[in-house]
């Protein structure tokens, strides 16, 4: 569960706070020093040579609407003024504090980038090489546009060759190791019931528009996506070469088939209970489930040997696919793997692929106007493909020694903060106190960057076409995956990138982990004072904390287990205060006829409840002994404790966007994370003086911590 929304290969790492823009990918928060003692601009020695120190100086107060009310609609009051001054520029459909954030980390990318090719002489097979490799060939328009198509042309004689289900399922195997998830996704995960062993897993997947309800819903929006999205694999397939009429029949092809897909693919809201993705197999129950399916010729053509034990996540979706396999000619079979070929490939080719691959994914279903600068967009993909290794040089030239240990006691302070809330809650019982106390004690604290970083040596990357090394990437990341089954679960792992503008909290693994890339300004500012850095980073690291006992996190034991170690009592009194958060959302219109889905959302809004009520508990408790701060421009401490947590979520966001993200995001949109979560805190009533009544003040409290 992490801040932001982020796409994770074959299963959703964990949970996060935040969503930020689709075109680029990152997201987190901070620390806290008095005022007074604040004399030294960087006294953690955050920032080394580095252009962050340029976001703020502690809260800009033009930031607020001061027209607004802040009884009526605090996240107008307080962003107001930025969002006013900060349109949303055209190539993105968001624009906010963590979008801010993620472009600055993006230069300091491109600095290095662009500093690695310029030097002669790197070491062949070292880091440096594969990385100025891999962001030199993203760069090399000439080349790219010269080649057009032709990389692809040796996977399009493979698909043409196919002549039955066999060599059909061959052709599968052998996408899904470029990471190409055709008909279903395949890789590793921990085992929900031993969190000590990782074992192979199989998902729904192959469908080419963002969900399963954009196929099955019949509202107008539906069904006019799905005539766009039709128009748009229409073109694709002419750009391939193929005349109108054809292109307009495979299209037909392969809307056909991913329909068929995704009637018995389970929603959003259903895969967010980890009890309806636990489905482990033997090969033999495998085999019974999908009878037209080769598992043994599959495996072997992944390079996998026998397993033992395969996690089905949705066996419904299986047998269904199964059919299909045997329903649908082999023809239409060919022409849908075609289609998902040139999709995944679309941003490594020529100009024409990507400009038309953007009309469809940025301007219709995003509203973005422009496509990203190249350079943004090779540094993203070098980030995703060589992440560790290009975040070495980045935590190298921007995060010390000193700005970890200091991290990593705030988060010691937060996990105080929660220790002493769990000890004092009045609904829950002495047996289940004692255990979630015990889970809170056995957190693994992950901050800035790994332990031990991640070896490429396997990864063959050079100076050829752009779409080869990105094939490369794939391959070893999948094998990679695979590598896991079998073995002990390697707990030093991270599941992003140390530049990533996020954080996350992992189940499984009973985690919590905050990328350097986030632990800077707004999240955490060391010029500006602690209410703000308490509303700040302090809320964030009390969200992925929260996590751990959200709708799914309480699922897991303290080591990582899918058990269940609630009492009965407790856990429906649990159940009944998460229903609450529920409703709550369920009633937010993002537009007239379209709603926040509460049971999508739960997680997040529970983690950013509970967050800032134990992140406002801590620094209450940090008040005590010392003389009470002074007001700022009028503002009480406590008040500007909530403006630290809605500057963080200060961001405008183009209607197309919002609507994706509504359908799709278990993150609520950024106004209602503010204006949701403050209108159940009584303190934050007191600190504006909201009266019962007030939009800020629900007359239906949701209180779980």
């Amino acid at each position: 569960m992490s801040l932001f929304r982020r796409r994770v290969f074959l299963v959703a790492l964990s949970v996060s706070l935040i969503a930020i823009s689709m075109t680029a990918s990152r997201t987190s928060r901070a620390a806290f020093t008095p005022p007074e003692q604040a004399t030294d601009p960087d006294p953690y020695g955050l920032f080394v040579d580095s252009p962050q120190k340029t976001v703020s100086s502690g809260f800009d107060f033009s930031n607020l609407d001061k027209s607004a009310n802040a009884c009526q609609d605090f996240n107008q009051f307080a962003t107001g003024g930025w969002m006013a001054h900060n349109a949303i520029p055209p190539a993105y459909s968001v624009w906010g504090r963590f979008t801010q954030l993620d472009e600055q980390n993006l230069s300091v990318l491109h600095d290095i980038l662009e500093g690695l090719i310029k030097k002669k002489n790197l070491a062949p097979g070292s880091n440096e090489q594969k990385i100025a490799d891999f962001y030199g060939s993203c760069m090399d328009e000439a080349t790219i546009e010269a080649q057009g198509i032709k990389p692809l042309q040796p996977e399009f004689d493979r698909i043409a060759a196919i002549n039955d289900i066999l060599s059909l399922e061959d052709e599968i195997a052998r996408l899904h190791m470029h990471r190409i998830p055709a008909v279903f996704g395949f890789g590793s995960a921990q085992d929900y019931k031993n969190s000590k062993a990782v074992i192979a897993q199989v998902v729904q997947g192959g469908l080419g528009l963002p969900d399963r309800d954009y196929y099955t819903k019949d509202d107008a929006k539906s069904k006019e996506t799905r005539d766009k999205y039709a128009e748009h694999v229409s073109r694709m397939f002419q750009l391939m070469g193929d005349d109108a009429d054809k292109a307009a029949a495979e299209s037909k092809t392969v809307m056909n088939i991913e329909t068929k897909l995704a009637e018995t693919s389970l929603t959003r809201v259903q895969t967010r209970q980890a009890e309806s993705r636990y489905h482990p197999m033997i090969k033999a129950d495998l085999l019974a489930l999908t009878p037209h399916f080769d598992w043994g010729r599959y495996f072997r053509n992944i390079n996998l040997p026998e397993v033992d034990k395969v996690n089905v996540a949705q066996p419904d979706f299986f047998k269904g696919a199964d059919k299909l396999l045997t329903q649908i000619p082999v023809e239409d079979w060919k022409t849908y793997l075609r289609w998902h070929l040139v999709n995944s490939a679309a941003s490594t080719l020529s100009s024409k692929f990507v400009e038309e691959n953007f009309n469809f994914n940025g301007k219709y279903l995003q509203g973005t106007t422009e496509i990203l600068p190249r350079w943004k967009r090779c540094v993203a993909s070098t980030d995703r493909a060589l992440g560790e290794a290009l975040g070495q040089l980045y935590v190298d030239k921007t995060f010390t020694p000193q700005a970890k240990a200091r991290a990593q006691e705030m988060v010691k302070n937060l996990i105080e903060a929660l220790r002493s809330d769990l000890t004092t809650l009045s609904w829950m019982s002495e047996e289940t106190r004692k255990r979630a106390i015990g889970k809170l004690d056995a957190f693994t604290r992950k901050i800035g960057f790994p332990d031990k970083w991640r070896s490429y040596e396997a990864l063959q990357i050079g100076k050829g076409a752009y779409y080869n090394n990105a094939v490369s990437a794939g391959e070893f990341e999948f094998q990679r995956s695979l590598g896991k089954i079998g073995k002990p679960v390697d707990r030093t792992e991270w599941g992003m990138s140390p530049p990533t503008v996020n954080a996350y909290y992992n189940p499984s693994m009973n985690e919590i982990v905050f990328p350097a890339g986030i632990l800077q300004p707004p999240f955490y500012d060391p010029k500006a004072d602690d209410a703000f850095n308490y509303g700040g980073i302090g809320a964030v690291i009390g969200h992925e904390m929260t996590h751990g006992f959200d709708d799914q996190g309480a699922k897991f034991d303290a080591d990582g287990n899918l058990v269940k170690w609630w009492t009965d009592e407790d856990y429906t009194k649990f159940t009944a205060r998460t229903d609450c958060v529920v409703h709550q959302f369920d009633s937010y219109e993002v537009e007239p006829g379209l709603h926040q889905i509460g049971k999508l959302v739960v997680g997040e809004s529970v983690a950013d409840l509970g967050g800032l009520t134990v992140a406002y508990a801590a620094y209450q408790k940090s008040l005590q002994g010392k003389p009470r701060p002074k007001d700022i421009n009028g503002f009480t401490p406590e008040q500007r404790f909530f403006l630290g947590w809605a500057q963080v979520w200060a961001q405008n966001i183009r209607p197309e966007a919002a609507r994706l993200r509504t359908q799709t995001d278990p993150h609520p949109l950024a106004k209602f994370r503010v204006n949701g979560p403050l209108s159940n805190m009584p303190a934050f009533a007191q600190a504006y003086g909201c009266k019962p009544g007030d939009p800020m003040v629900r007359a239906e409290r949701c209180q779980i911590w």
